[in-house]
């Protein structure tokens, strides 16, 4: 039984969030640094990019307990992180 418990941690998830960035961080490779820090697999399913605001919808793979970890990680640098919660973008 523990076995399952284990692998059900481990079993990759999606969740999608929307990013809202403050102008210091507009032109620095915030998704990439995402991807490659904590192993995630990301995909930017619609952004918006102005001088003094970044808004990007990301959809993040990976295990549980590691986007968690992503989203602390980007919440410390003071970007903003909401849950999408209608799938407008889905095609």
């Amino acid at each position: 039984m523990a076995k399952k418990t284990t692998q059900a941690k481990l079993a990759p998830v999606c969740r999608r969030v929307w990013l809202m960035y403050p102008p210091k961080f507009i032109q620095q490779p915030i998704v990439w640094e995402l991807t490659h820090k904590f192993n995630l697999i990301t995909n930017i399913r619609q952004a918006s990019v102005t001088d003094e605001i970044g808004i990007v919808c990301l959809e993040l793979k990976g295990a549980a307990n590691t986007i968690q970890k992503a989203i602390k990680w980007l919440e410390s640098r003071r970007i903003k992180v909401e849950p999408v919660e209608i799938n407008v973008i889905d095609s």
